[in-house]
């Protein structure tokens, strides 16, 4: 059976790492049709939209999307397309692994996800500057905003991926002793969800400055984490810290009516072209979709090739300390799928 996706090249190294995983993906057999769309720059140059009608046509027709890095202007021009496709689909999980794929690092091991709440917090928008005296930025306030639906969603989403993926915790992260109303509600509205999955799903919580101190001394401790938009954003950095950088961090953006796969590092304008990327968060990216789509073995079998081509066969790019260009990584893994 096919399954029809949305697919987002992007801009900078996104059409080169993109070609590589489509690729290995269909190295591995999987019935997918790609629905080429623009979005970003790319949307901007072809059709003077960084985000097309058609782009979100295609994704309320497929619910499914693999998106390649998209830039967004500093200072001026249009507003960000990640956020925008959040908030156009509500997709409020965002959901980031952290696995070991090169061996020899710092931390060895490492396999827990993190989950960010991706719709509320201080993300809302409600940002303003207010006029005092004759400083018109004399006083700035940012608001957060939280509910008890957006919390106990993305806490059940939480401990239902666990209770899927055979995860025996989840970890609870928030600064209740401080923010006693928004992240107080983010609190007790997990503590609620998690009683009813106490048979299946121990839990914890922390309040996020101590899980970052936490993250580095010790994180064999966590095995899945739940938080707020601004502390999760935070957090899943450093995650990924552990386990070389941005460069092997996949995401997933996941709501209700579509869900939307992405590797979370930016479009590198100054590498696009020269066939350098590294393509390997895109491909675990896709890995994420496949599970998503329920082919939990091509989504395993693409895992094991990638961390066998980097760790057993030493064929890494050069931000892996290797010399492979981006079409030999992927053909490498393509092999091994």
């Amino acid at each position: 059976m096919t399954r029809e996706v949305t697919l987002l090249r992007g801009d900078g190294i996104g059409p080169e790492i993109v070609g590589a995983t489509v690729d290995v993906v269909a190295a591995l057999g999987i019935g997918i049709a790609w629905d080429e769309q623009l979005a970003g720059m790319a949307g901007v140059d072809r059709a003077n939209d960084p985000l097309p009608v058609a782009t979100l046509e295609s994704i309320r027709r497929t619910r499914l999307a693999l998106k390649g890095p998209l830039t967004t202007p500093v200072g001026g021009g249009f507003r960000s397309v990640n956020v925008a496709l959040r908030q156009e689909f509500d997709l409020y999980a965002n959901v980031r692994p952290v696995r070991t794929v090169v061996p020899g690092g710092r931390y060895e091991r490492i396999d827990l996800v993190l989950i960010r709440e991706n719709t509320e917090g201080l993300y809302v928008g409600l940002d303003h500057s207010f006029r005092v005296a004759g400083d018109r930025r004399a006083l700035a306030q940012a608001m957060s905003v939280i509910t008890r639906e957006g919390c106990e969603r993305v806490c059940r989403f939480a401990f239902d991926y666990a209770r899927a993926h055979g995860r025996r915790k989840v970890t609870v992260v928030h600064k209740a002793n401080i923010l006693k109303a928004t992240s107080g509600l983010f609190l007790d509205t997990a503590r609620l969800v998690a009683r009813e999955y106490a048979d299946a799903v121990a839990s914890d919580d922390k309040i996020v400055d101590n899980c970052a101190m936490q993250l580095v001394l010790d994180p064999w401790q966590f095995d899945v984490i739940v938080t707020t938009n601004l502390f999760g954003d935070i957090l899943s950095d450093e995650a990924a810290g552990l386990v070389g950088g941005l460069g092997l961090a996949p995401g997933g953006n996941i709501g209700t009516h579509a869900a939307i796969f992405e590797a979370v590092h930016g479009s590198a304008p100054d590498i696009a072209g020269r066939g350098v990327a590294n393509p390997a968060a895109l491909m675990l990216a896709a890995g994420m979709l496949l599970d998503h789509m329920g082919e939990r073995d091509a989504a395993e079998r693409l895992q094991r090739a990638i961390t066998a081509v980097i760790a057993e066969d030493n064929v890494r790019t050069r931000d892996l300390g290797g010399s492979a260009s981006t079409g030999e990584f992927a053909r490498a893994v393509a092999r091994r799928v």
